[in-house]
């Protein structure tokens, strides 16, 4: 049956595209749009390495204290940084769901990597469907923004961005960071749901 693991294999493709794709935003940008990319790199790396089915890699033990480490630190560095505006409220969601799932599969009983068995659940229910929730209201909220809207006649489109070359004019679209997001939001409920 090729259900658990072709879903796995997906996420892991669709997470680890999106971490490469925040990697070169990364690159292409500046200031604080840079440190969001950088984060946003790690958290879709992260997902694409947890999302790994165990058939073809079963991580040791230790591996959930390392992303419950990682993604604690990730958490911090939001905490300090929600002052600057709400998208950094979402990067602190974010890192503390991976840290709630790195918790409850490390928990002794807590089933396969990413729950791709079926049997016991991990997790706190509440707590689990509360994430659910923040993240189905998320995706719809984003989703929403990515419709496209109509541009008055006046604005000048496909002009040259200032301050970037011509390869890099792709990374100052906020619709594809954006999606970038949007990716990333709907593999975590696949992943809350498998816990």
């Amino acid at each position: 049956m090729h259900g658990p693991a072709l879903s796995g294999w997906l996420m892991v493709v669709l997470c680890a595209v999106t971490g490469v794709y925040c990697l070169l935003r990364m690159r292409a940008s500046a200031g604080e749009e840079r440190r969001a990319a950088g984060g946003e790199a790690v958290m879709g790396f992260g997902m694409a390495s947890m999302a790994l089915p165990t058939a073809a890699l079963t991580p040791p033990e230790w591996s959930w204290a390392v992303y419950a480490a990682v993604f604690g630190g990730a958490a911090l560095h939001g905490l300090t940084a929600v002052r600057h505006g709400g998208h950094h409220l979402h990067h602190l969601v974010g890192s503390l769901a991976m840290v709630y799932m790195a918790v409850s599969m490390a928990a002794p009983g807590a089933g396969a990597h990413a729950g791709h068995t079926a049997g016991t659940a991990g997790g706190v229910p509440v707590l689990t469907g509360g994430l659910l929730l923040y993240y189905t209201v998320y995706v719809l909220h984003a989703g929403t923004r990515l419709v496209p809207v109509a541009i008055p006649a006046t604005a000048t489109a496909g002009g040259p961005v200032p301050g970037r070359g011509p390869g890099q004019a792709w990374a100052a679209r906020p619709e594809l960071a954006l999606a970038c997001r949007l990716s990333m939001a709907l593999a975590m409920p696949a992943m809350l749901v498998a816990l």
